[in-house]
């Protein structure tokens, strides 16, 4: 059984759960470097969250859930995973990533 595409609002709700060292999850379905299908996730990490401390094992642990609540190992996209932190994020402004 293949997996469907996740919709971003299924997206935010997995954020929520993860809150509060995730601040938002952004998802979007492009080709990769290589032309296949991919999945990228930027995910925006409290500050606390993004010491470095802490971070390896919040990014393990929004990877995880992203893995198993949306089903990623049964989808023919490849998923990439961006983290930043919510201070880099208001740095940079990215349009993307709000």
């Amino acid at each position: 059984m293949i997996a469907t595409l996740p919709t971003q609002e299924r997206v935010d709700e997995i954020a929520r759960a993860l809150a509060p060292d995730v601040v938002r999850i952004r998802l979007s379905v492009a080709q990769d470097w290589s032309e296949h299908p991919a999945i990228y996730f930027r995910v925006i990490l409290s500050d606390e969250a993004s010491r470095g401390d802490r971070l390896a094992d919040t990014a393990g642990k929004v990877r995880r859930k992203l893995f198993e609540e949306l089903g990623l190992a049964a989808m023919d996209q490849i998923p990439y995973f961006r983290f930043r932190s919510q201070s880099e994020q208001a740095k940079l402004r990215d349009k993307a990533w709000d």
